[in-house]
């Protein structure tokens, strides 16, 4: 069985979807991989460490997308639906895709890889399981973009973060304010409290606050009825425009007081709810900064623009794209290693094998034998249900 890495043709995507780690663990499983000529120079791992692990290097996309039985990449299509169409010419029949393929977001990707009766699997899709946790990539990227996301904001405040007492006088710490309080939120809190801020973080699921405070980090707590708040998975739930509205009214003084926002309340599938309005930015102080990590879902701040950086009543708008592929040595090493243990569940003694019975193979298979088979995306699609009965 031959696995397959090509360079990512997603616009500025630094991220490899195996590094030579990796290599070597496929390797030991009794597959051989394949690596187009350059897929891990921007990430820091050159074509030799990998030739080193045993992969065997291509130099034509073509010619690896022939050759390989799964291929593994970051942004599969639906994640990178303009320069990854240029890939459906190809595919052939029966080949097995694995990576992130935004599903929920871009569901039609989902019927034209279909269409080209390839078997493909998104991680996104993957069971909050125990067992599945050694391969959720999307955590993995989350973390880093959390963190990024803190150094972003550190960078662009015109204050610095801690508690200083100097012969000039004492310096008072930044005040950091977190919206959302998943993986990316409490790894962007516990970064600025390390650098000296003080932080507080808030979400619409009240059973994080133990988590948030662990971090020592002060839970913001408003008067809002959140029972049903949080959705399958662990993730939030999107609520109706009246409990936003009340959202936003008790929020409002605590991102006034705040030096810098940093945000990233996210739902699967659907745009991402405004949090910070511009009302709420005209009470924030000149200088203050708001770094919005929910931008790729249209953005928790109301002026923000996607992947662009603007400035409004005095505040600093950040609105990064693609956070995690900013540190991508650590990113692709991560998700390498999510995709490795997503893979040995998969191949056994060489060859790959689909158990559909296998609660991770279920939730993530996403086509299969010319069918879009996973339920969500079908209902998405306004499909029937899978004649697998899936």
């Amino acid at each position: 069985m031959i696995i397959g890495v090509p360079v990512e043709s997603y616009p500025n995507e630094q991220r490899v979807a195996l590094v030579p780690e990796g290599v070597a663990t496929l390797s030991g499983a009794g597959v051989e991989v394949h690596l187009q000529q350059g897929a891990g120079e921007k990430a820091g791992f050159p074509d030799s460490e990998f030739q080193d692990r045993g992969a065997r290097l291509v130099t034509e996309r073509a010619q690896l997308f022939g050759s390989a039985d799964l291929l593994l990449q970051v942004r599969g299509h639906g994640a990178n639906s303009e320069a990854g169409r240029a890939d459906l010419e190809h595919l052939r029949s029966g080949q097995v895709l694995v990576g992130f393929h935004d599903p929920l977001g871009s569901p039609e990707a989902a019927r034209e890889l279909a269409g080209k009766e390839v078997t493909a699997l998104a991680l996104e899709l993957l069971p909050r399981i125990t067992r599945a946790q050694p391969m959720d990539a999307l955590t993995s990227m989350a973390t880093i973009a959390g963190y990024k996301g803190a150094l972003l904001a550190a960078g662009a405040l015109s204050k610095m973060y801690p508690l200083m007492m100097t012969a000039a006088g004492t310096i008072t710490p930044a005040r950091v304010l977190v919206l959302g309080a998943g993986v990316a939120g409490l790894q962007a809190a516990a970064t600025s409290n390390r650098l000296g801020a003080v932080v507080q973080a808030y979400d619409i699921r009240p059973a994080v606050k133990e988590q948030v405070e662990s971090l020592g980090v002060k839970f913001l707590e408003l008067e809002l009825e959140t029972e049903k708040a949080e959705g399958t998975g662990g993730y939030a739930r999107a609520m109706d425009d009246e409990f936003y509205r009340r959202q936003q009214s008790l929020m409002s003084e605590a991102v006034g007081e705040s030096d810098v926002v940093i945000t990233t309340a996210a739902v699967p599938g659907k745009k991402s709810p405004v949090l910070v309005t511009e009302e709420m930015i005209r009470k924030m102080r000149p200088g203050s900064v708001i770094v919005d990590l929910a931008a790729e879902g249209g953005g928790n701040c109301e002026l923000t623009q996607p992947g662009e950086t603007v400035e409004a009543h005095g505040v600093r708008i950040l609105a990064p794209l693609n956070v995690a592929s900013a540190l991508p040595y650590h990113a692709s090493q991560m998700y390498s290693h999510n995709i490795a243990s997503f893979l040995q569940n998969l191949v056994k003694e060489g060859q790959l094998a689909l158990d559909l019975e296998d609660q991770i193979v279920q939730e993530t298979l996403l086509c299969h034998q010319g069918e879009v088979v996973h339920p969500h995306v079908r209902e998405l699609l306004g499909l029937g249900p899978s004649p697998a009965g899936g």
